[in-house]
C-alpha cells in the first residue's frame, strides 16, 4: 500500500510538472481570441463575485461543470457532482444527499457542509449547511434543467454570502435564451434504476422566454435494498422579461422525492492500524449491500406531541420543496446599478435509515439481554433460533422528522460607478429567516447482519417483531428530542474595486452580520408502562419508553453578530495568464448544533466566544489560459475555530467538539485538447492539523479525521466518428490515505476508482451512452465508526464505502 500511495503522489506530481511544462512551451504572443477557443477561462462568473466577469480577471478561485461534463461524469447522486469540483472533498456515500463536504482541508468535524453554502441561482437553499440530518443537499437534485454549476473556494464567499466562508457551489439553470429541449430516458443495466429527464426552453418574443424540465425515477439504487429505494421528481421553470435597461426572472421549483440514506454498514479489517485489510463478510458486501431491509419497513413510534406516530424506513431522504424566487437587475442611468435577488423555500419532510450501533455475535447480544439466544422475529425462519456464532447488529433508527425547514432569503445591492468605470463601489443589505423545527423520534432493534432483505430478530420477552427499546438506551437514551428554533439574520455589506491600471485590479469588501435566534427545545425522558402500540398489554419495549420532554421545554433566546472581510487583487500578466491573491476571514453561525449541551444556558443565552465560527483564509494563484490548453494553479492557508457535535465513535452517544484547525495546499486544476483528444484534472494537495483542542488536549498536533494528503480526479476523452460525434474516454477519482478518527490509528487507504463512458450519436438528435461507476468493484473506505483495531485478527468494523460497480444506459434525444 505504502509503495503505490508513493507512486500515486509521483505520478500526480509529474502530470502537474508536464502541465506547467506544456503551458510555458507555449509562446507567449497567443491571443485572447486563441484563449477563447481554447477553453473556458473567459467565461463570465456569477458566483461569489462582486461584478460578473471572465475567470481570468476574477481575484478568485473559482471552477465551473458544464451539463456535457456532469453527463461524462453519470454521477449516482447530487452529492457525486461535486467530486470534479477541486479542492472540494464530498464524502458522497450517503446517497442522494447527506454528503460530508469540505474545502481545502477545513475539516468535517461532524456531518454535512458546515463551512459551505448551497445555491441554486445565486440563492442559498439553506442558510446553515450542517443540520443535523437536514443537511441542504437533501433539498437539491441534478437535473437537465441546469446550465452549469459554479464553485468558489475561500476569497469573496466570506462577504458576498451569510455562513459560507469556505465557498459556495451555485447550482444555474439554463434560462430559454436559445431554443431548444430534450428528453433523456436511463436505465440501470445492473442495478435498479429508471428515470426521464426533460427539458425545454425558447424565446416567446424578442423580449420574453422561458425553460421548463424536471425528472421523474423510480428504483432499488445502488444497493440491495430489497424494496424500491427512490421514489419520485422533480419540476424547475423560469421566465425572463428583458427591458431596455435591465431584465427580470422568476423562478419555481417543486421536489418531491424518496432516495434511500446509506449510513455505517458492516466490514472486516485485518491486519495493522497502519496497514489494514479491508473485505468484505462472507455475507455482506460492503459494496453492494446495505442493512436495509423488505422486513424491515414499519416503525412506529411516540410522536413529538405524545400522539402515535409510524414511518416507513423507505421513505429514507424524503424531502418535499416548494420554492420561488425572482431576480431583478436595472441600469438606473448615470453609472449607477441596482440588483435584487429573492428566494421563499418551503421545506419539510423525513430522514430516516438504520445505523448500527453495534455489531457481535448473536450470542454476545443475547447475553447482553440475559437470554441464551435470539429468535428470528420474521423473514422465512421466523420463530427458529438465530445461531449464537452469526453476526447481528443492535440498529438505532436514525428517524427524524423535518416538520418545518422554511426559509427566505432578500439580497439587494445598488453599484456606482466613478471615473468611467474606474472605481465600482457596492453597498447591499441581505435578510434571511430560517426556521428548524425537528423531531428525533428514535427506537432500537435487532437485526441479523446479512446483504440481502435481512430479518429482524427478537431477545426473548425482551423485544416485540424485532424492536426492544422506543429510544435508544445503549446511548442512554439521549436522543429523543424536539427543536422549534426561527433564526433571523441581517447583513449590510459593501465593497469597492478598482481598476488600478488596465491589468490590474484591486478589490475589498466588508460584511457584518447579526443574527437573533428564538425558539425552545426538548431532550429526552422516561415513561414507564406505556402501551405504545395500544394492544391492552405492557411488552417487555413498553416498561420505559422514551418520549420528547415537553414539560420541560428549555428556552432559545440569544444574539450574535461578526464581522467579515475580504481583499483581493488580480494582475493580467497578458492576455492569457494572470496572478491574484486574496485574504479573507468569514463567520458561520451556530444554529442546532449549538443546542443539547453545555453551550447554551438555562436563560436560553448562548456561551460567550461560541455561537459564531470563524475561518481566515489566505490564498494565491496563477491562471493561465492557451489555444488548446489551461491551467489554474493556486496556494491556500486557512485557520478554523469550531463548536460542534458528533456521534462519539466506538464509545456511542453524543460528544462535544471545541477545536482549532489550520490548514495549507496547493490546488492545481488544468485542461488539454490535442485534436480530438481532451483532458481535464484537477488535484489538491493539503496538510491539515488539530491546532488547540479545549477538551481532549491530547489530539493537539494530530491531523483531523478523513482529511487525506492529496484528492484528484482525471478525465480523459477522444471524439471520433466522421463528424466527431461520438465520445468515449473514463475518469478516475482518487485519494490517498487518511486517519479514521482524530486520535490517528487506523488508516483508511488510498484508492482510485475508474469510471469509464461511451456516446454514440445514433441518428441526428439521438444518442446513447453507456457509463459504468467504479468499473473494477474498487472498496474506498469513506468513513468509520471506530478508531483502531486489535491488530493481526480479523475485526468487524462499521464503515461506508463507494458503492461498487453500476451500469447505465441512457437513450437522449436533444431538439
Amino acid at each position: 500500500m505504502k509503495k503505490s500511495t508513493l507512486f500515486l503522489k509521483r505520478l500526480l506530481v509529474i502530470l502537474a510538472l508536464m502541465l506547467f511544462n506544456l503551458s510555458f512551451s507555449q509562446n507567449e504572443k497567443e491571443t485572447a481570441t486563441d484563449s477563447i477557443k481554447g477553453g473556458k477561462l473567459e467565461e463570465v462568473v456569477v458566483t461569489g463575485v462582486l461584478n460578473p466577469r471572465s475567470k481570468l480577471k476574477s481575484s478568485v478561485s473559482i471552477s465551473s461543470v458544464s451539463v456535457s461534463q456532469i453527463e461524462q461524469a453519470a454521477p449516482r447522486s447530487t452529492a457525486e457532482l461535486f467530486r470534479s469540483l477541486p479542492g472540494i472533498k464530498s464524502e458522497s456515500t450517503g446517497g442522494e444527499g447527506n454528503a460530508n463536504i469540505t474545502v481545502r482541508g477545513i475539516p468535517i468535524a461532524s456531518g454535512g457542509a458546515k463551512f459551505l453554502q448551497l445555491h441554486e441561482d445565486g440563492m442559498p437553499v439553506m442558510q446553515f449547511g450542517d443540520v443535523a440530518f437536514g443537511n441542504a443537499d437533501i433539498f437539491v437534485r441534478n437535473d437537465q434543467t441546469l446550465s452549469r454549476v459554479e464553485a468558489i473556494r475561500g476569497g469573496s464567499a466570506s462577504t458576498l454570502a451569510s455562513n459560507s466562508p469556505a465557498g459556495i457551489i451555485n447550482f444555474i439553470s439554463k434560462d430559454g435564451k436559445r431554443e431548444g429541449g430534450s428528453l433523456m430516458h436511463s436505465i440501470g443495466v445492473d442495478y435498479g434504476n429508471n428515470r426521464t429527464d426533460f427539458e425545454y426552453g425558447t424565446p416567446i418574443s424578442e423580449t420574453l422566454r422561458f425553460h421548463v424540465g424536471g425528472f421523474y425515477r423510480q428504483g432499488e439504487g445502488p444497493r440491495n435494498a430489497g424494496y424500491t429505494a427512490n421514489l419520485g421528481g422533480q419540476f424547475r421553470a423560469n421566465m425572463t422579461k428583458e427591458f431596455k435597461n435591465g431584465h427580470v426572472r422568476l423562478y419555481f421549483k417543486y421536489l418531491n422525492d424518496k432516495s434511500i440514506g446509506y449510513l455505517p454498514m458492516p466490514v472486516k479489517v485485518s491486519g495493522t492500524n497502519a496497514n489494514p485489510t479491508w473485505s468484505s463478510l462472507s455475507n455482506f458486501d460492503i459494496l453492494h449491500d446495505t442493512p436495509h431491509s423488505a422486513y424491515f419497513l414499519d416503525n412506529l413510534t411516540i410522536g413529538a406531541d405524545g400522539e402515535r406516530r409510524r414511518s416507513n424506513l423507505a421513505d429514507g431522504m424524503r424531502p418535499v420543496a416548494t420554492s420561488f424566487g425572482g431576480e431583478l437587475k436595472f441600469d438606473l442611468g448615470n453609472d449607477w446599478k441596482v440588483e435584487e435577488r429573492f428566494r421563499q423555500n418551503y421545506h419539510n419532510g423525513r430522514f430516516v435509515s438504520a445505523f448500527p450501533a453495534e455489531v457481535s455475535t448473536g450470542g454476545t447480544l443475547a447475553a447482553s439481554f440475559g437470554e441464551a439466544n435470539l429468535t428470528y422475529a420474521n423473514g422465512p425462519q421466523a420463530g427458529q433460533n438465530f445461531s449464537n456464532n452469526a453476526l447481528a447488529m443492535r440498529i438505532h433508527t436514525f428517524d427524524t422528522e423535518i416538520n418545518n425547514f422554511n426559509n427566505f432569503t432578500n439580497d439587494i445591492k445598488l453599484t456606482k460607478s466613478f471615473l468611467d468605470g474606474m472605481i465600482d463601489v457596492t453597498a447591499g443589505y441581505y435578510k434571511a429567516f430560517q426556521n428548524i423545527n425537528m423531531s428525533w423520534l428514535w427506537n432500537s432493534y435487532l437485526l441479523e447482519v446479512k446483504g440481502e432483505n435481512a430479518a429482524l430478530l427478537n431477545a426473548g420477552a425482551n423485544s416485540v417483531n424485532g424492536l426492544y427499546a422506543y429510544g435508544v438506551p445503549a446511548w442512554g437514551n439521549c436522543c429523543q428530542r424536539n427543536y422549534d428554533a426561527n433564526y433571523d439574520i441581517s447583513a449590510p455589506y459593501a465593497a469597492v474595486q478598482v481598476k488600478v491600471e488596465e491589468k490590474l485590479i484591486i478589490d475589498g469588501s466588508v460584511r457584518f452580520d447579526m443574527g437573533k435566534a428564538r425558539g425552545t427545545y426538548a431532550g429526552s425522558t422516561q415513561a414507564t408502562n406505556l402501551d405504545v402500540d395500544n394492544n391492552g398489554s405492557i411488552e417487555g419495549p413498553e416498561l420505559s419508553v422514551s418520549v420528547v420532554d415537553n414539560a420541560n421545554r428549555k428556552p432559545i433566546n440569544y444574539d450574535y453578530d461578526y464581522a467579515s472581510f475580504s481583499l483581493g487583487a488580480n494582475y493580467l500578466l497578458s492576455d492569457i495568464h494572470s496572478v491574484f491573491g486574496r485574504f479573507s476571514r468569514g463567520g458561520r453561525a451556530n444554529a442546532d448544533r449549538l443546542l443539547f449541551g453545555p453551550n447554551v444556558l438555562a436563560s436560553g443565552e448562548a456561551v460567550s466566544g461560541l455561537s459564531a465560527d470563524m475561518v481566515n483564509q489566505a490564498e494565491f494563484g496563477y491562471k493561465r489560459k492557451g489555444q488548446s490548453y489551461s491551467i489554474f494553479a493556486t496556494a491556500f492557508f486557512a485557520g478554523v475555530a469550531e463548536q460542534n457535535w458528533d456521534f462519539g465513535g466506538s464509545g456511542g452517544g453524543i460528544r462535544q467538539i471545541q477545536r482549532k484547525y489550520s490548514s495549507m495546499g496547493l490546488e492545481l486544476e488544468g485542461s488539454l485538447k490535442v485534436k480530438d483528444f481532451s483532458f481535464n484534472g484537477n488535484v489538491t494537495y493539503t496538510k491539515a492539523e488539530i491546532k488547540d483542542d479545549v477538551i481532549t488536549p491530547a489530539l493537539n498536533g494530530n491531523k483531523p479525521r478523513r482529511q487525506a494528503d492529496v484528492i484528484f480526479s482525471a478525465v480523459p476523452a477522444y471524439k471520433f466518428g466522421g463528424k466527431k460525434q461520438h465520445n468515449v474516454g473514463f475518469s478516475a477519482i482518487g485519494t490517498t490515505k487518511s486517519f479514521a478518527q482524530d486520535d490517528n490509528k487506523l488508516v483508511m487507504p488510498g484508492y482510485v476508482y475508474f469510471n469509464p463512458f461511451i456516446s454514440v450519436e445514433l441518428t441526428k438528435g439521438l444518442s446513447a451512452a453507456i457509463n459504468v461507476n467504479n468499473v473494477f468493484d474498487t472498496i474506498g473506505i469513506t468513513e468509520v465508526e471506530e478508531g483502531s483495531i486489535t491488530e493481526n485478527q480479523d475485526n468487524i468494523l462499521r464503515a461506508r464505502s463507494i458503492n461498487g460497480r453500476t451500469t447505465s444506459l441512457t437513450l437522449s434525444y436533444r431538439f
